[in-house]
């Protein structure tokens, strides 16, 4: 418990706010001490979910992990899904079919808009602007059905696969994406027309929750809170990886790091993602989506019942794993909705990772979050924690 609540001071009121969901967005305890309704001093917990995931890793084979990687930042599942299926392929020195690396990166895409549109949406149901919560969301729900059109799930999706993924598209999934997409950009301009000029949402955004960019940078954030600074840093851009180099794109950015900033930061960034999916959606190529190396891959299932060599390969690969790991150690990171997601994966062999770290950007974030705002009225805080967009289950696994 924070030592805030136990100071003997007559002068301050000493309260905790949260772990209550609608008012702090997840499992996130912040304890401060008020002068009024001035936050004079405030102190935070990194979350109350404690699942352990991390530590799992180690008792499970490299497959069985993907599954968990969805509990991470469960509001774009898929990129949590890329990320860590790249990252045991750099491990393995293996290259998925170019066909699985566009369907990827177009679900990432996807997942990215998601992620930004529940960022925004109830940020602004934090300040009373329900509008906007309403109308994003639809087509957020809109994605949720193309994501179970070709994963089977709307959240826990385990799509991506080590070595490519787990079944091509459907026939209608291009048209019915293409048609989603064509609602993005008329639904961020009224937005935009009902927002830019309110005079409530300038009041409760611009000036709130501000960071400097040398703040930021000596914090570790990454993603769209580094960008609202003024920073262009974007690993799609400075590092890339997957087919990021096969499409152009801009990286956008913000001047004040405030909390204005964050939320139109985003929403920029939902109409770079419908960029970047249309083109590869044009460039998308044929061939298999998933890599065929019997190490890896489960076989076929007519060879799994009637051939005793694909019975055994489905056998030993269900219960041993992958066979071959090389001993080592790898660090892979993608540009996730909030920032920067990597995986530290240490091997020594075995079927199992022997240590595994995830580099989770919320971790970064949440810990500026005092000297946001500290000084700053209770409202404040729930608005600037909401552009931040914490998500517990990358924050404290």
């Amino acid at each position: 418990m924070s030592r805030i609540l136990y100071k003997d001071d007559d002068d301050f009121i000493p309260i905790q706010i949260g772990p209550s969901h609608p008012a702090v967005h997840g499992t996130l305890p912040i304890y401060a001490r008020l002068d009024g309704e001035i936050m004079a001093e405030v102190d935070l917990e990194i979350g109350y979910l404690h699942r352990g995931i991390e530590k799992l890793a180690e008792s499970l084979t490299y497959h069985q992990f993907i599954p968990l990687t969805d509990r991470l930042n469960y509001v774009s599942p898929l990129i949590c899904n890329e990320a860590y299926c790249e990252a045991v392929e750099k491990l393995l020195g293996i290259a998925p079919p170019p066909r699985a690396v566009f369907l990827r990166v177009i679900m990432s895409e996807v997942s990215r808009i998601m992620d930004h549109i529940t960022a925004t949406g109830p940020n602004f149901v934090d300040m009373g602007a329900l509008t906007v919560f309403w109308y994003s969301f639809k087509v957020r729900e809109e994605l949720y059905r193309l994501v179970e059109m070709v994963s089977g799930a709307r959240m826990t999706t385990c799509y991506p696969r080590i070595g490519g993924v787990v079944r091509d598209i459907p026939q209608d999934f291009i048209p019915k994406l293409k048609k989603v997409l064509e609602q993005l950009p008329p639904m961020i301009d009224d937005l935009m027309k009902m927002l830019k000029k309110n005079r409530i949402v300038l009041d409760r955004t611009m000036g709130v929750g501000v960071i400097s960019a040398e703040d930021a940078i000596e914090y570790g954030f990454s993603g769209p809170c580094l960008r609202a600074c003024g920073v262009p840093r974007d690993l799609r851009v400075d590092e890339p990886y997957a087919c990021y180099d096969q499409v152009e794109f801009d990286v956008v950015v913000g001047s004040s790091g405030d909390t204005y900033d964050r939320i139109m930061v985003r929403f920029e960034e939902m109409l770079q993602s419908r960029r970047i999916i249309l083109q590869l959606l044009e460039k998308l190529p044929d061939g298999p989506v998933v890599i065929d190396d019997p190490r890896v891959i489960l076989p076929p299932k007519q060879q799994v019942y009637q051939t005793a060599e694909g019975l055994i390969h489905h056998f030993n690969l269900v219960l041993e794993g992958i066979d071959d790991i090389p001993v080592g150690e790898i660090y892979h990171a993608v540009e996730g909705a909030n920032g920067e997601f990597g995986f530290y994966i240490v091997s020594r062999g075995k079927k199992s990772p022997w240590r595994l770290h995830l580099r989770a950007p919320c971790f970064a974030i949440y810990q500026a979050f005092p000297q946001m705002i500290t000084g700053r009225m209770i409202s404040d805080a729930i608005i600037t924690l909401g552009s931040l967009n914490i998500v517990a289950g990358e924050l404290d696994r």
